[in-house]
């Protein structure tokens, strides 16, 4: 059974940095592409960045510049990197590979 458990959320000010984990067991991992997505109240969920197997990247066009997502395959680890974070990133972000989703961790930026 696959598990991805995402930690690192918070409140941070407007401007301010975080870094999201998610670690995954039951898979593979090396050879997944994996996700982060979000969700804010009201919205519908929508992707945020991607990861391939070779490390190929893909971000959504409101977080180009700002966020990177990167993996550590001895860790089965995904990151996310989160710089000049804006009010509008405010949401539940998830964890995703394969049909398979983590439980969320919350990022409010707020002053």
């Amino acid at each position: 059974q696959v598990q991805l458990v995402e930690s690192g959320g918070g409140l941070v000010q407007p401007g301010g940095s975080l870094r999201l984990s998610c670690a995954a067991s039951g898979t593979l991992f090396r050879s997944d592409t994996m996700a982060w997505y979000r969700q804010a109240p009201g919205k519908q969920r929508e992707l945020v960045a991607s990861i391939t197997s070779s490390s190929n990247t893909n971000y959504a066009d409101s977080v180009k510049g700002r966020f990177t997502i990167s993996r550590d395959n001895a860790k089965n680890t995904v990151y996310l990197q989160m710089n000049s974070l804006k009010p509008e990133d405010t949401a539940v972000y998830y964890c995703q590979t394969w049909g398979f989703w983590g439980r969320g961790t919350q990022v409010t930026v707020s002053s």
